[in-house]
């Protein structure tokens, strides 16, 4: 979870093996207030149901292809969270969680929180 104000990692959640990340925010059971506001990308359909107080992209389908409006929803929801993509890319970096991790797993919780203390920091000076 990245704060869109400032790009800041706020927290990290993981799983042994491979986990859709709507999968691991289902099974982490964070419980946000109802007055913020979460922006998702389009793998988060159906967050909705955990939280009324979020965003995702609509997508299209053969049968119902996105109008203009919905394209310029998608394009203006993008723009907003972009600080968070950015974030992300901040932290893929450095190349240990860009490419596959082949260290001990145990340990892999410890070293991603480490790097995004790293990036933190080094957003708050730029």
């Amino acid at each position: 979870m990245i704060d869109q104000k400032d790009g800041k990692i706020l927290c990290t959640a993981f799983a042994k093996g491979r986990d859709h990340d709507f999968d691991l925010f289902k099974k982490s059971k964070l419980h946000l207030a109802p007055q913020i506001i979460l922006l998702a990308d389009s793998g988060y359909q159906g967050i909705q149901n955990l939280h009324s107080n979020s965003l995702t992209p609509l997508k299209s389908t053969k049968l119902n292809p996105l109008t203009k409006a919905n394209k310029k929803e998608n394009a203006e929801l993008s723009s907003i969270r972009i600080k968070v993509e950015n974030a992300l890319a901040f932290v893929k970096r450095f190349r240990i969680f860009s490419t596959r991790y082949r260290n001990r797993k145990r340990r892999f919780g410890l070293r991603f929180n480490l790097f995004a203390a790293i990036c933190n920091f080094e957003i708050n000076l730029s």
